[in-house]
């Protein structure tokens, strides 16, 4: 007979808002999730090269999740604080007297402001220096740019200074708290595109590129912080945590320590390496925003210590940690495009045992949505090469796996080329439980691939966060699998198929370019 869970518990509460889903996790102080509710969240394509979402939606799914989760814990039990993580670039925009949103929540995978950016007379050199982003429809600065000239009532709010603008967490936060706190973590407010992470604030160089009024954008507080609280279903809930959904990853996995390597493999692919307390600049990659060591404390009136004016990336003995990070931004969705439009399997599972009975390589170019780091080419189609009489549904669906894989080494490669010493790969997301996919990345960056038991690294995270920022150090650590992954390919052979890799990644992208411009395939 299961016992009864005991009245007066105490518990961290987490609010995972992804690409496909809202959940809510309740964890007990032993690090155990007790409780979780989920509803499912889609993503509309309207057209090619689009993707987004109600945000009205996003909001309601996260609203019921949290309910579902809050009626589930024992009476008398308290919630100590309550951490949001969410996905980083999806934006939302709304009026702030109504609170409804003036357009569709453009999702990171919306591409439509990719001319726009050609407008943008600052380079990527620059932009780079400052944000630790590239210039692509990836981020939110050239789609808040593409609504506020396309959507007459997103125009119009910011004439009126009613306009309000944030990724999704900051959005949430403030419905839940019914206006009364706007604000965002370093972390997130970078993914807009209009972030200084060396100087911790707003740029005004870039608002002013992209034209995004100042005064439409929250406040950035600490990942660690008081984010104010708000009241649901009885319960008083002090919000203590903010964090992007893969740095709460990389903090659920352990990914503390300097050269610590992470793989988070979800609808796209996340690779970050813990760089230290400074941005490390490598061409073609990411520099992340990270969270302070230790909860930031402020004397009386002043702000934390990294967020004073002036304040640079580095300074105090409080500084945020960085990552260097890599993006594939097809991994899932390149599968769940062959599973939905081409029926080519029924679940998840079944892909690894087709990869095993493939019998002929194919290279592909996973591209839905662009392809991300290093190669930053948002006018590539996802291609194929190396087909014969003998190919099959299984070589299909093998060439999607190992080009995600491939793209991961192209930049493992870089990081590795810059002095990192990478000796292993935790990795985790919905795709690590793919043994085909883990032996395969381990032979072409030739490190031991290591796959961790919590699959809640995200809201593991986040709690963990939640907890440091009062004061509580929970106990509990990531497990990990006994299963290790180590390479077994030859060193020869795995330069011989990097460089055929590469050589096709040159040769796609050339034929993508040169097809849009004869307009012969003219789809996103």
């Amino acid at each position: 007979m299961m016992d009864m869970p005991a009245a007066g518990e105490e518990f961290i509460l987490v609010l995972d808002q992804g690409s496909s889903s809202s959940r809510a996790l309740a964890f007990d102080l032993k690090g155990t999730v007790r409780f979780k509710a989920r509803r499912k969240l889609e993503a509309v394509y309207p057209s090619p090269g689009r993707a987004e979402y109600d945000a009205e939606e996003i909001f309601k799914t996260q609203k019921e999740s949290l309910s579902e989760a809050l009626s589930k814990l024992p009476p008398g039990s308290k919630v100590l604080a309550l951490a949001v993580a969410a996905q980083r670039s999806t934006v939302v925009l709304w009026d702030k007297r109504t609170g409804a949103p003036l357009c569709p929540a453009l999702s990171w995978q919306d591409g439509r402001a990719l001319e726009l950016l050609s407008e943008i007379s600052l380079s990527n050199r620059i932009i780079h220096d400052v944000t630790g982003l590239y210039k692509t429809p990836y981020y939110s600065a050239s789609k808040i740019a593409w609504c506020l000239k396309n959507y007459p009532g997103v125009k119009k709010a910011a004439e009126e200074k009613n306009l309000l603008v944030a990724p999704v967490a900051g959005f949430l936060l403030w419905k839940f708290s019914k206006g009364a706190v706007f604000a965002l973590d370093p972390g997130q407010a970078q993914r807009t595109l209009l972030f200084n992470i060396r100087r911790l604030g707003w740029d005004k160089r870039l608002l002013e590129a992209f034209g995004v009024p100042p005064g439409s954008l929250p406040e950035v507080r600490p990942s660690f912080g008081d984010y104010g609280s708000f009241d649901a279903d009885g319960f008083t809930l002090p919000v203590r945590a903010m964090m992007g959904d893969q740095q709460a990853a990389m903090l659920g996995l352990g990914v503390e320590g300097e050269n610590a390597a992470a793989l988070n493999y979800g609808t796209g692919a996340f690779l970050l390496v813990n760089t230290g307390t400074r941005p490390v600049k490598i061409r073609g990659l990411l520099n992340s925003v990270g969270w302070p060591p230790y909860p930031p404390k402020a004397e009386a009136g002043q702000a934390p210590p990294f967020f004073r004016s002036g304040q640079r990336a580095g300074q105090g003995k409080k500084s945020l940690c960085y990552f260097t990070e890599s993006t594939v931004n097809s991994a899932g969705t390149a599968l769940e495009w062959l599973k939905v439009k081409f029926g080519l399997f029924e679940d998840i599972g079944d892909v690894d045992g087709m990869c095993r009975k493939s019998k002929n390589r194919l290279f592909c170019l996973p591209a839905i949505g662009g392809i991300g780091s290093p190669y930053w080419d948002f006018s590539a189609f996802t291609t194929f090469t190396g087909f014969s009489a003998a190919s099959d549904k299984n070589d299909l669906v093998r060439g999607v796996l190992e080009g995600v894989a491939f793209m991961v080494a192209d930049s493992l490669d870089l990081i590795k080329r810059r002095g990192f010493k990478i000796e292993e790969l935790k990795v985790s997301g919905g795709l690590s439980k793919i043994n085909w996919l883990l032996q395969f990345q381990a032979d072409i960056t030739g490190v031991k691939v290591l796959r961790l038991e919590e699959a809640e690294a995200t809201a593991a995270g986040a709690a963990l966060a939640a907890a440091r920022s009062i004061g509580l150090e929970l106990s509990w650590k990531v497990r990990t699998s006994s299963e290790e992954f180590l390479p077994r390919l030859a060193e020869e052979e795995r330069k011989k198929l990097l460089k055929s890799w590469r050589a096709f990644v040159k040769a796609a992208r050339k034929t993508s370019l040169v097809l849009r411009r004869l307009g012969a395939l003219p789809h996103g």
